[in-house]
């Protein structure tokens, strides 16, 4: 299989850092070519410290990361004419028109004018940013800024795209279209580095997840494999009435509105259904959920803030 980018042992300490404590610390992953690869964890785990090492913004301390064979480091420049990147609290240039920020990027980028312009129009419309393409990007919502960087990213040419919170302060509606977008531009055989705090969009888009929580990879691999990889891989639910004391010898039991939610194995979650469908409560039965798996790795909710490191500023 071949890697678009390949990560070992990378390690990222803050010079302020309190008592030397590492961003990233050992990580090792490969990301595949031409999917959508999946950073989740909470603000202030690393996922960014990660994308701008990988986009050759920010120095790493000790380890390797290399894209398309690439070191970071020694080919710094080779790897910058190759990927495109929308970082985390980037703005596009006010004084540009929507349509200007999207044509001006590609052209920077060397792209023929007639392509950037088909490009241009193609993006623009596929995000519904067209009605807005004369419009001064000083006088956009944060959300329509957000999405013409998205624009500006995924009408490019690259061969590996860092989108780092693409939707963040999207509405439904948006997100969607971004995500749209993203499915489009695996179908031109790229890659994309795709870092986010919606559980849902981690699992809708990305083939491939990494969970990091403070600097540490604690799960990789496919939806699938994280599933099997927790201790409880199924969920049920049933409805009250039902004595807690019974659901207990089958995993692991949480009240919830209305009844009960069990985590347990395929073989104790399908006895507890079978039990629940027989006294006639209403019961529903199927693998956890991404939010479900982080909860039970991390101990806490996605929307937990971890805390920063000195140094590290809106990293997260």
């Amino acid at each position: 299989m071949d890697y678009a980018v390949e990560v070992e042992h990378l390690r990222k300490v803050y010079p302020k850092s309190k008592g030397q404590k590492a961003a990233l610390d050992d990580v090792s992953f490969k990301i595949p070519t031409g999917r959508v690869y999946g950073l989740i964890g909470r603000n202030g785990a690393g996922k960014t410290t990660f994308v701008r090492i990988a986009a050759t913004q920010l120095a790493l301390t000790s380890g390797s990361l290399s894209v398309l064979g690439m070191d970071v480091v020694s080919r710094t420049r080779d790897v910058r004419a190759r990927i495109a990147c929308v970082p985390q609290e980037s703005r596009p240039l006010y004084f540009l028109t929507t349509e200007e920020v999207v044509y001006y990027y590609l052209k920077m980028r060397g792209m023929d004018p007639v392509e950037a312009r088909r490009r241009t129009r193609d993006s623009l419309e596929e995000l519904s940013l067209t009605e807005h393409r004369k419009k001064l990007v000083s006088r956009l919502s944060g959300g329509l800024r957000r999405r013409a960087l998205c624009a500006m990213v995924l009408a490019s040419d690259a061969e590996v795209l860092f989108l780092d919170e693409p939707t963040t302060g999207l509405d439904p509606l948006a997100r969607r279209e971004v995500w749209k977008a993203v499915r489009r531009t695996i179908r031109e055989h790229r890659t994309i580095v795709l870092t986010t705090h919606y559980l849902d969009e981690a699992e809708e888009l990305s083939s491939r997840l990494a969970l990091i929580e403070e600097g540490q990879l604690r799960l990789e691999g496919s939806p699938e494999d994280l599933r099997a990889r927790v201790r409880f891989p199924y969920r049920v639910m049933v409805q009250d009435p039902f004595p807690r004391e019974e659901l207990e010898p089958y995993g692991k039991v949480s009240k919830v509105q209305g009844g009960y939610l069990v985590f347990a194995r395929e073989a104790d979650a399908r006895e507890v259904a079978r039990k629940g469908l027989e006294r006639g409560v209403r019961v529903s039965l199927g693998p956890v959920s991404l939010e479900d798996i982080f909860l039970e790795v991390v101990g806490k909710s996605i929307e937990e803030d971890a805390p920063l490191e000195d140094g590290e500023g809106a990293v997260a």
